[in-house]
């Protein structure tokens, strides 16, 4: 359920390292080491980063063969004019010449210099690269696959509206209730209780506290008995949701909301509307990426109507719910074997395989430790327009290791024959000084422009 609390009753299964609400429970464990879900998840996330390929690097193959080709090309000009009627030092004046000016101190620093840079940029923003090939892939991305809980949404229930019956002081109601969710330790309490605190509601001595397990909390405050709890709750005594509320809670149900309900004196008193909360954030990077072209997918172990009500909020069209734990990676390999590059986003020891197994995997800072040792890119911020922010980056970096390519290897070009002498019918003879100067040149002119990409602003994400 992740945002959710699940209810489980005897005989039900529990995974190691989820959290229990409320209450002892006595659990049989029938799996232990290598065989557990963690395990499972953990083997899953080596498997799918070692069955990366490595990449070999653009640059180092073309400044190999340059200098390769600069080794022959000055062989074949001192055979050349050796042979020439020229004086013999003249041979050997070109044959400098072209060993000097040939230049792949340029074509390989060509790239290593922006990916240098580019990563200090990253870091400077918030953005964390440990996977450099996660980088330069992102500019090429087509889908960005979201999880939900802790990424999309801040992992956290809040209340979304309250619904009081009509002859009801909301204010004291609420008072009331978080009144006795001060005293239990379920996640939703807490949920009513910050209401409170942020609404500066003062609350009251509870007496007679009792948590009721799977349905709620009740306790005495100044004679009255006050119960708070879900369905279950209304079950349990027999009362029926009011008419006059039951339009707004069967709505916020459709949305996915979680209700709870405050009882006082077996009497309805107030209808809660929980929710975890979509970070602000989110909308701006939804809209971003969808501008850039590129497809957005929500997936999440939540039930189809948390699924379809965030969704709706943010924009999204393709979302999967109630996707389990082992089939989130599953469910990424499906949607690269359509086409196109993909990146996940994810935050959840159960979303590291299909972190790994992406082309991208960006894990959020605030995630946990698995996540974040199976993504190439950390969010350290936690901050969903992040992702835009990498793609930018991306993009410029690649930008530039291509004007980089381009003038090092067009210069080379161009160099070495005209200090093979190629043009010295007309006069024109390059010294080995005046080509030594070339070469410096060239690498200068290389690293400046590489520096220009530190005028990039992330800051300015759209």
């Amino acid at each position: 359920g992740e945002s959710r609390p699940v209810f489980k009753s005897p005989g039900s299964a529990v995974v190691a390292g989820t959290v229990n609400g409320e209450g002892a429970l006595r659990i049989l464990v029938t799996k232990v080491g290598k065989e557990t879900a963690l395990a499972g998840i953990m083997a899953l996330v080596s498997q799918a980063q070692e069955s990366r390929s490595m990449a070999q690097n653009l640059a180092d193959r073309a400044a190999y063969w340059l200098t390769l080709t600069a080794i022959v090309a000055g062989g074949i000009t001192f055979a050349y004019w050796y042979t020439s009627p020229m004086p013999h030092y003249f041979a050997l004046d070109r044959t400098v010449s072209v060993l000097v000016i040939a230049c792949p101190h340029a074509l390989g620093l060509a790239i290593p210099l922006v990916i240098a840079i580019s990563t200090m940029i990253a870091a400077r923003n918030g953005l964390l690269v440990r996977d450099r090939m996660a980088l330069e892939t992102a500019r090429g991305l087509d889908v960005v696959i979201f999880d939900k809980t802790g990424t999309l949404t801040e992992g956290r229930h809040g209340v979304v509206a309250s619904y009081p019956v009509s002859d009801t002081h909301e204010a004291r109601a609420l008072a009331l209730a978080a009144s006795v969710e001060e005293n239990s330790e379920h996640p939703l309490a807490r949920t009513i209780v910050k209401l409170a605190h942020d609404r500066h509601y003062n609350l009251y001595d509870v007496s007679d506290f009792k948590a009721l397990p799977g349905i709620g909390a009740e306790g005495r405050i100044h004679g009255q008995l006050v119960q708070v709890g879900g369905h279950k709750l209304l079950d349990w005594l027999d009362l029926d949701i009011p008419r006059e509320i039951k339009h707004h809670v069967e709505q916020a149900q459709a949305d996915g909301q979680t209700i709870v309900y405050v009882v006082i004196d077996n009497k309805i008193m107030t209808a809660v509307a929980l929710a975890d909360l979509v970070r602000p954030e989110s909308y701006a990077a939804v809209d971003a990426l969808v501008a850039m072209g590129i497809r957005v997918v929500m997936i999440t172990g939540d039930n189809e109507d948390v699924a379809r009500s965030v969704a709706a909020d943010l924009g999204i069209r393709e979302y999967y719910s109630g996707v389990l734990p082992g089939d989130k990676a599953r469910k990424v390999a499906e949607i690269r074997r359509r086409g196109g590059r993909v990146a996940m986003v994810g935050d959840g020891v159960n979303d590291a395989p299909a972190l790994a197994s992406a082309d991208v995997g960006i894990a959020i800072g605030a995630g946990t430790d698995v996540a974040i040792e199976a993504g190439g890119i950390i969010l350290v911020k936690s901050d969903p327009r992040d992702v835009v922010r990498v793609i930018r980056l991306s993009r410029a970096a690649y930008k530039k290791m291509i004007e980089n390519l381009i003038w090092a290897t067009g210069y080379n070009i161009v160099a070495i024959p005209l200090a093979a002498g190629a043009l010295y019918e007309y006069g024109i003879v390059l010294p080995p000084a005046v080509g030594a100067l070339f070469m410096s040149v060239s690498t200068i002119i290389v690293a400046a422009n590489a520096q220009l990409l530190r005028r990039l602003n992330l800051r300015d994400w759209r």
